[in-house]
């Protein structure tokens, strides 16, 4: 069993911005992958973007500065 980790969860309302969030941090290279979205969380379109929790504030600044809006953004042991 993959030993849990504490990770940046970021939920959206719909899956063009989760695509969005995927090519956005391709091309600034932080690292992370699209899951689903954990059923602790509410996501309206039922994916989420998961990275390491050190990304966190730089996710939030590249999100914002790129115009991509998101639900939430969450500290979870996943």
């Amino acid at each position: 069993m993959r030993e849990k980790k504490q990770s940046i969860v970021i939920t959206f309302y719909t899956t063009a911005e989760a695509m969005a969030t995927k090519k956005l941090c391709k091309v600034k290279m932080i690292k992370g992958k699209t899951i689903s979205a954990p059923r602790s969380l509410s996501a309206d379109c039922g994916i989420a973007w998961c990275s390491d929790i050190e990304y966190g504030d730089i996710l939030k600044r590249a999100l914002t500065d790129a115009g991509i809006e998101y639900a939430g953004i969450f500290e979870l042991l996943i």
